[in-house]
């Protein structure tokens, strides 16, 4: 065991989590920019796919230290090891992901569990430290991303299904103005409607304007079930 724990070898570790680091915070900055427009990968998804992807590719470099230093010659093995972890592993995060209408779910349990395959890899070639300061900091991201995406401004989208009279005659401008008035505005070519003997639909996503603006849910209801024509409405989270 001292070999894994020799100068050379925590060096080496020590490198792997600047890496992991600077992966996870650039992650995080593409990341923002999904979550800004309400997007399902988000700040969390972006930043542990960005940090697993740098841990097994920054350690394929330090080769001469897997296995304690104590392995030669094993690199192509451990390589084509690793490639089928990682490809069987992405089938099972695609296993858990889920879309529902305008919403999508998963997409951060998927990444976490990509990210749990790269901790294991870490651990299998020998780098105890690496591996260790990769789960801290995936579980810190799961942890208090999310808490520190809601401080930041956004954009949050919302799915609306409408249920209109049959004599009724609406139009999108009057939709839009009225949707305004609630802190959101009515995103572009995101309309779609059904036409039935005894009923219409208008299923559509609205769009806040700000975070600091937007109506509550209750309260977007409410004005546009008072909309021309309106019989009913469904609202649910768009975050596709």
């Amino acid at each position: 065991m001292r070999a894994y724990w020799s100068a050379p070898e925590v060096v080496a570790n020590a490198i792997v989590f600047a890496n992991l680091a600077y992966a996870l915070v650039l992650g995080f900055v593409v990341g923002y920019e999904r979550t800004y427009h309400g997007r399902a990968a988000g700040m969390r998804t972006y930043g542990l796919v960005c940090m697993a992807s740098a841990a097994l590719t920054v350690v394929s470099g330090y080769s001469d230290f897997w296995f304690g230093g104590n392995l030669r010659h094993v690199e192509s093995v451990t390589t084509q090891v690793i490639q089928g972890i990682v490809t069987g592993v992405g089938f099972l995060g695609a296993g858990v992901i889920l879309k529902e209408g305008f919403n999508i779910s998963g997409l951060t349990t998927a990444a976490s569990i990509w990210a749990s395959s790269s901790i294991g890899i870490l651990i299998g070639v020998g780098f105890y430290v690496a591996a260790t300061l990769l789960a801290l900091l995936s579980a810190a991201c799961m942890l208090f991303a999310g808490r520190f995406e809601q401080l930041l401004p956004a954009c949050p989208a919302v799915a609306v299904l409408l249920w209109l009279k049959t004599d009724a005659m609406p139009t999108l401008t009057a939709l839009d103005q009225l949707v305004r008035t609630c802190g959101y505005r009515l995103a572009t070519g995101s309309l779609s409607m059904i036409e039935r003997t005894d009923q219409r639909e208008w299923r559509f996503v609205v769009v806040a304007l700000n975070r600091a603006s937007m109506a509550p849910l209750t309260d977007l209801a409410k004005t546009l079930q008072a909309f021309e024509g309106a019989a009913g409405v469904q609202l649910s989270p768009a975050r596709n």
